[in-house]
């Protein structure tokens, strides 16, 4: 009995060992950014795309090998947030200022609006399902309540919750049947079914924290969702059950928002108060 119960722990630590620490390392140069970075999205070649390069209302673009450099600057008073890809050369970006999502093509950097809505306190993640179909959190931070919206060329704006904690990441999982929403103050991550027509049912809470903020957050292609804890400084890893799988400790503490390459082998960390992206890559 004590041999096999010794036999069961050796292959338990030998397993146990060859499980790779996941390490967050530097992807750029720190302060090439404003720290007001964000809504990191990757395109059909690698290239990272994330707001406020250098300064306020613009839109840099970062090389798989992290070279930086301006991509466009919004129009006059927009400042952006989340971002998102549509269909090729399409990209959307949540103008907080301005009330507005606005779409930028990648191949002539032409900027018009996409949507606009001024009972909107401010666009701020936005996710996009499989059929196109937006959807942008919407925060009040000066009394700690939010929104959420369904987006759309036809319809613009549509209200699909009010009187919320204030909303925050967004995303939908791969399979575009789950949409999940946090509040950052509230510390709470919530998940709700996706209908047909794009609406949501069947709320629920995946999970809830006793301290830090939270921010962005996105899928893997098993529907993993990374979690940036805003404020702790780790990227946290649930199943879709809301089971915690792995949380990484990274070298700044406001991690803003999350995306992946396209192979799902490395993510990429928007850090506020290091104005610059970390990496991860997975195992």
């Amino acid at each position: 009995m004590k041999n096999g119960l010794y036999l069961a722990l050796l292959v338990f630590g030998v397993f146990t060992s060859c499980k790779k620490a996941l390490k967050s390392i530097d992807f750029t140069k720190e302060n090439v950014f404003t720290e007001g970075i964000e809504g990191p999205a990757t395109d059909l070649e690698g290239n990272i795309y994330a707001v406020n390069f250098k300064e306020q209302g613009t839109i840099g673009k970062v090389t798989p090998q992290g070279d930086c450099s301006l991509f466009v600057k919004l129009p006059e008073g927009s400042i952006g947030n989340g971002i998102r890809f549509g269909n090729k050369n399409q990209m959307f970006v949540a103008d907080y200022t301005k009330h507005n999502i606005l779409e930028v093509n990648l191949a002539t950097k032409e900027i018009s609006v996409f949507a606009n809505q001024p009972l909107v306190n401010q666009p701020n993640d936005i996710a996009i399902s499989p059929t196109k179909v937006l959807y942008a959190s919407d925060p009040n931070w000066s009394d700690n309540t939010g929104n959420l919206w369904k987006v759309t060329k036809e319809k613009g704006f549509e209200l699909l919750e009010n009187n919320m904690g204030t909303t925050n990441g967004v995303e939908v999982s791969p399979d575009g049947k789950k949409l999940y929403v946090n509040e950052s103050v509230q510390r709470k991550i919530w998940v709700y079914d996706i209908t047909n027509n794009g609406n949501i049912t069947g709320k629920r809470e995946l999970i809830s924290f006793n301290d830090f903020g939270l921010d962005g957050m996105r899928c893997d292609q098993e529907g993993n969702l990374y979690v940036c804890r805003y404020g702790k400084g780790t990227l946290l890893i649930l199943s879709p059950k809301g089971e915690v799988l792995d949380e990484v400790v990274l070298t700044g503490k406001k991690p803003t928002n999350i995306t992946f390459d396209k192979d799902y082998k490395t993510c990429y960390i928007t850090l506020a108060d290091r104005g610059g992206i970390e990496k991860i890559v997975l195992d």
